[in-house]
């Protein structure tokens, strides 16, 4: 989930993507849960209700998704780059 976490943070905001401008990540690696994830929650308001989850579970690869934002234009996106990088790929590329 690092890994995942960091080239998302590296690929839709440091990049200033212009389809991330209207959010923020919000990192959530150290679950006492065992399911570490981050958030995407509107740009400047952390406490804000998440807008998409992405949350792994410890020992496994195995990646799950959920939010509000699968239901927009933006899904194909989210899912083609996530699924990209679970693969093992750090490309901002499709």
């Amino acid at each position: 989930m690092e890994r995942l976490t960091l080239t998302a943070n590296r690929c839709w905001f440091k990049s200033r993507d212009p389809d991330f401008a209207s959010y923020s990540i919000a990192p959530e690696l150290s679950s006492f849960s065992g399911r570490p994830r981050f958030l995407l929650v509107p740009k400047g308001r952390p406490e804000a209700r998440p807008l998409l989850v992405v949350e792994g579970a410890a020992g496994s690869t195995d990646v799950a998704t959920y939010g509000p934002l699968l239901g927009t234009p933006l899904r194909a996106r989210l899912e083609s780059d996530l699924g990209r990088w679970r693969a093992g790929s750090t490309s901002c590329d499709a």
